[in-house]
């Protein structure tokens, strides 16, 4: 029976692909490309013939048909743009309606920029989160790292060079003055790692515009001991399991904002006091603001 081939594709360095990548390209019936224009450079370099099919954001689901049509025939390789397909890139839908369909769904492992970031980050590698692009807007952005704000794992990030400021400001307001390390173009000409900690990279992109692909690593919450944390634990009556509202959690809040403390600090401790999720407290934290 065919199979779909989820290809690895080089991130920028046209060296970076592996020789099982090349032969399951050359012999597959069909390559189904994010960019064909993208995908014909590296096929032109390795003098790879296969035709190619658009398959991206805006066609994927129309295409379904087509390709699955086609591997009825013969072997599909699916590549995107660069790295892994299917990773913060099209293919999700394709894998799951060839599984569907009963067509084989085999990997041919190779680049992938979050993992290539990870490992030349210097940042702890042996437990780490993936979270694709961070959201568009500020305030959605701001309640997803506060709701990762207490992992243990090292984040890894994708953002695009007009909100890179941005965006470090708000993992600064909300995490905290962590490690980070800011990879760009990774494999290609102008690659850049550039480590040190939050603060020190909002400064110098303050005064160096961002250019580029970015990929963020950035450090987990530090783990604090155990029998510390049974320590300084709040134990909870109860009466209080009784789910808080609004007005309950704005309230306690607005105490801690008076006393001093940040929107993260101060979402963490009201949602470790009242059993609810740091993110609903952050949010309505940031509800509080109107009230300044």
């Amino acid at each position: 029976m065919s199979t779909l081939y989820i290809v690895a594709t080089p991130i920028g360095n046209l060296e970076d692909i592996t020789l099982r990548a090349l032969r399951v390209l050359r012999e597959a019936r069909l390559i189904a490309a994010e960019d064909t224009r993208h995908t014909r450079t590296l096929l032109d370099h390795y003098q790879i013939k296969t035709p190619c099919i658009s398959y991206h954001e805006f066609n994927k689901l129309a295409r379904l048909d087509e390709i699955l049509t086609a591997l009825a025939s013969g072997d599909v390789a699916l590549v995107s743009d660069a790295g892994t397909p299917a990773l913060s890139d099209p293919g999700f839908e394709l894998v799951g309606a060839c599984i569907a369909a009963g067509f084989p769904v085999t990997p041919v492992p190779g680049p992938s920029a979050p993992v290539a970031a990870l490992v030349a980050s210097g940042l702890p590698t042996e437990r780490f989160a993936y979270v694709g692009f961070l959201p568009r807007r500020s305030i959605e952005r701001r309640a997803l790292l506060a709701d990762m704000a207490d992992l243990a794992l090292t984040l890894v990030c994708f953002e695009a060079p007009h909100r890179l400021l941005d965006s470090l400001g708000d993992v600064l307001a909300v995490l905290g003055d962590r490690r980070i390390v800011v990879a760009k173009d990774l494999t290609k000409r102008f690659e850049d790692l550039r480590r040190g900690t939050l603060s020190e990279l909002v400064s110098h992109f303050s005064t160096h515009s961002p250019r580029g692909e970015y990929t963020l690593v950035i450090e987990g919450q530090q783990v604090v001991n155990e029998r510390k944390r049974d320590r300084n634990r709040i134990q909870v009556p109860v009466e209080a399991l009784v789910p808080p509202n609004e007005a309950e959690i704005a309230r306690r809040l607005r105490v801690l904002r008076a006393q001093g403390q940040n929107g993260s600090a101060a979402a963490r401790a009201v949602a470790h006091e009242l059993g609810v999720q740091k993110s609903v407290a952050y949010q309505i934290w940031l509800s509080l603001g109107d009230e300044a």
